[in-house]
């Protein structure tokens, strides 16, 4: 999927239905000329709904639809009758949309399962017909109750990819490489930074048809979490991955550093980050010696660590291990 077509981020005016208003029919007959009141209750109003659809990755089915609209209730009718529920309106999204008010920006709630339905905006409920008003002393009431108004407004829907891995470092460090390399995804690929403008999806297979999630996330810039660079807009995907793999080239000037910085931005960003599981991986390692090696390990911070690179094969294998087992602790 092209880049235009990744949305994430989508705001939307929703307004649920009205609902009916209840009946005052008076029950005429020939042999019951002066019957008493059988108005019905009025229909409620159509709901605006939110649906977890696992065929979704996106948003972009919402970007030029973002006026939602739900139908009214129906008026009640004579012998009782209940008038119909106005039609609910389904918007269907990906897994892990978070729905937000847009002017109180609060969460709302959050879709995580296929198939999960939350209300976003409630119809108005149906009034009641005049059979509910009569009493001893008012025998036949002429009047009923009109249903009430429906509710609307601007909602903000923010997608956060699921992953179990979130492939986090600077632009150009290898991330999209070990991508394609341990998946079927390929996405863009290139020796200048920022090459990856919106988040990728690869299934990693394992061993006995098992498999794992990997999010390549786009790279982080000292000053992300302040919005710097592609800043809060894609640090929010690294919320929902259960590991995070922060990857260094093994050519960068000084990878504790890096790692640190990496680390830092993620802590001003959401200290809770911190409490997922890490691994850090040193990128393109084909490109150092045993010798040099063996100098940057005395000085990698203290986290587990692993060395690999995608373009020669080097420690795939051992790293898909290592993932698995971690997922798994």
């Amino acid at each position: 999927m092209s880049n235009a077509n990744f949305v994430d981020f989508v705001k939307i005016f929703c307004r649920s239905g009205n609902g009916g208003g209840g009946s005052a029919h008076l029950l005429r007959e020939k042999f019951n000329p002066k019957g008493g009141p059988d108005g019905g209750d009025g229909g409620r109003g159509g709901h605006v709904i939110i649906r977890g659809n696992e065929q979704l990755w996106t948003l972009l089915h919402l970007k030029y639809s973002r006026h939602v609209f739900a139908s009214g209730g129906e008026s009640g009718g004579s012998s009782l009758k209940t008038g119909a529920s106005g039609k609910d309106a389904v918007i269907e999204v990906p897994l892990g949309t978070v729905a937000k008010d847009a002017e109180k920006e609060e969460a709302l709630f959050e879709i995580t399962e296929h198939g999960e339905e939350k209300v976003l905006i409630s119809g108005g409920r149906g009034g009641l017909g005049n059979d509910h008003f009569k009493s001893a002393t008012n025998q036949t009431p002429r009047y009923a109750q009109p249903g009430e108004p429906g509710d609307e407004g601007w909602f903000i829907l923010e997608l956060k990819l699921l992953a179990d891995v979130g492939l986090v470092g600077f632009p150009n460090a290898g991330k999209s490489t070990l991508l394609s390399a341990m998946s079927a995804a390929r996405p863009k690929i290139a020796d200048y930074p920022f090459t990856t403008l919106v988040p990728n999806l690869g299934i990693v297979k394992y061993r006995d048809n098992r498999s794992f999630v990997m999010a390549d996330i786009p790279g982080i810039i000292e000053g992300a979490s302040e919005g710097k660079g592609l800043g809060h807009r894609f640090l929010r995907h690294i919320e929902r991955n259960a590991m995070l793999l922060f990857m260094v080239p093994a050519d960068s000037n000084d990878i504790r550093e890096d790692y640190n910085i990496l680390l830092g931005e993620l802590q001003k960003y959401n200290p809770e980050l911190l409490d997922k599981k890490r691994l850090l991986v040193i990128t393109k390692s084909d490109l150092i010696d045993e010798e040099l090696r063996e100098e940057i390990i005395q000085d990698l911070p203290e986290v587990r660590c692993h060395f690999i690179s995608a373009i020669a094969n080097i420690g795939l294998v051992r790293l898909n291990d290592i993932i698995w087992n971690m997922l798994n602790s």
